[in-house]
């Protein structure tokens, strides 16, 4: 399996290659040069692996198909080492719950850091780990974070040998509980750096240095964010793993709804869906910070600066740049690599926005690709949240929310997934706003917020990121 880049470079390369990369040389992002297929035959074999033998093998039966420079038996141990009971709290590692009639809740969110990001980050970090060894070589991780990644990245790379992790977040604009998850560990290998600015300034600034070649290099910086394609491929497997519990056979579909603002999460869905897994509807649930939302509805995609980039109760997504949405488009206008690099490095880039809305590919997002969307508020999210608690006893998480109320908007006769987020204990200031108390808490996780913190407070400015990252690769 080879990987070609969204804007057109002309290097194709194999897995390993781009799992320690990140950007493509062009700015791009990578992608592989076509879908593995999954016909009838394979999706019974895949059910009947997930049934027999549990996550960790269908995770090795996905993957394997787009890896082949890793021996089969060590990615199969790769894959039983990650997805554990011990880890993931449970032998389905995401089961999937009834919340509603056809409405379902997939449980992405009992990993070490109680966020979705567990899932494909514990994969990475053994990976990562695995293919330094193999090379004798380092990594220096630089990573940008609304509020889960960074900790699910930090809590998977920690004491991993020959890797270090600088990971950047926007200064102030996390909940206490998700900020305490990353500033509290003191491992050596771990740095936090929050910027003062938004998300989208830290997503900036890995993407200026990833495209600083020199320093690159120089400094062999890798990523963990979802423009590693890695990342991404590993969150393709819990599409399946839904598929496969919520279905009794093959000719049956389901819709998924993923609240989502770097489009990373319901990106791994379009993947699933273009290898043939019977997928209805992909639904993007976003909160105020609606850019994709707006996309879907009117063909315009329009990036917003800091200062229109709203501080909301589900602040994960709190984005108005959505870096993986490079990739969705560059399949919409049909692998264009020269129309896509003009799409984004020039129209994003230069004029913050680009108009799909009189092309005929636009009509493709939905009818050809399944895309549709909704918006959820912070009103709307306090209603759903008190409605799920009082109707079925179950507490969700303020992201969750966003995507059971817009995914009420799109129920049709197939299953309806929802892609839970984090648990509720995140965001317990809203948990608290909505039902009058706060939700339960691991007790590992007891005191968190008053631990000592390591954290270093930078403006947003490349060029002093860089100078931290030298000064602490000495």
């Amino acid at each position: 399996m080879l990987y070609l880049s969204t804007r057109g470079h002309a290097d194709r390369k194999r897995f390993c290659d781009i799992l320690l990369e990140g950007l493509a040389p062009d700015g791009g992002l990578y992608l592989p040069v076509e879908y593995p297929q999954i016909d009838d035959a394979k999706l019974s074999q895949l059910r009947e692996t997930l049934a027999n033998k549990g996550y960790a093998a269908l995770a090795f039966e996905i993957l394997s198909l787009y890896i082949d420079d890793i021996p089969a038996e060590d990615l199969r141990a790769l894959c039983a080492k990650t997805y554990t009971r011990e880890v993931f709290g449970s032998d389905a590692i995401v089961p999937v719950r009834q919340l509603d009639g056809v409405l379902h809740i997939e449980a992405l969110s009992n990993g070490p850091t109680l966020a979705f990001k567990d899932m494909a980050m514990q994969l990475l970090g053994n990976l990562f780990e695995y293919e330094l060894a193999r090379r004798n070589e380092e990594l220096n991780i630089l990573g940008a974070t609304s509020g889960d990644t960074g900790s699910a990245a930090e809590y998977a790379m920690r004491g991993k040998k020959g890797v270090r992790v600088f990971m950047t977040s926007p200064h102030g604009r996390m909940s206490p509980f998700q900020q305490a998850q990353m500033f509290s560990l003191q491992d050596e290998n771990i740095h936090n750096i929050a910027i003062e600015g938004v998300f989208d300034d830290c997503q900036d600034i890995v993407k200026a240095v990833s495209n600083d070649h020199t320093f690159k290099a120089r400094y062999k910086i890798g990523t963990v964010n979802s423009i590693n394609w890695a990342r991404l491929l590993a969150q393709v497997v819990y599409y399946f793993a839904g598929y496969l519990q919520a279905t009794r056979s093959n000719d049956q579909k389901v819709s998924f709804t993923v609240p989502s603002g770097n489009f990373g999460n319901i990106c791994a869905g379009h993947v699933a869906r273009q290898m043939g897994l019977p997928i209805a509807k992909l639904v993007v649930a976003t909160n105020e910070n609606d850019v994709l939302d707006e996309f879907f509805r009117t063909g315009v995609y329009q990036v917003r600066g800091s200062a229109n980039t709203y501080e909301t109760s589900s602040p994960s997504m709190d984005i108005s740049k959505a870096s993986n949405f490079e990739r969705f488009v560059f399949d919409l206008v049909g692998r264009d690599g020269v129309r896509t690099r003009q799409l984004f490095a020039e129209g994003v880039a230069k004029a913050g926005k680009f108009d799909l809305s009189t092309d005929p590919a636009f009509e493709d997002a939905a009818g050809k690709y399944g895309f549709v969307s909704g918006k959820s508020t912070h009103a709307d999210r306090l209603a759903t949240i008190k409605d799920t608690f009082e109707r079925f006893d179950q507490m969700i998480d303020t992201h969750t929310a966003d995507g059971v109320k817009v995914a009420r908007e799109h129920l049709g006769a197939e299953p309806m997934l929802v892609l839970e987020t984090a648990l509720p204990i995140k965001f317990a200031a809203t948990i608290e706003e909505a039902l009058g108390r706060q939700p339960d808490r691991p007790a590992k996780f007891n005191g968190i917020e008053d631990l000592p913190k390591r954290v270093v407070v930078m403006p947003s400015d490349v060029d002093k990121v860089k100078a931290f990252i030298a000064a602490n690769c000495r």
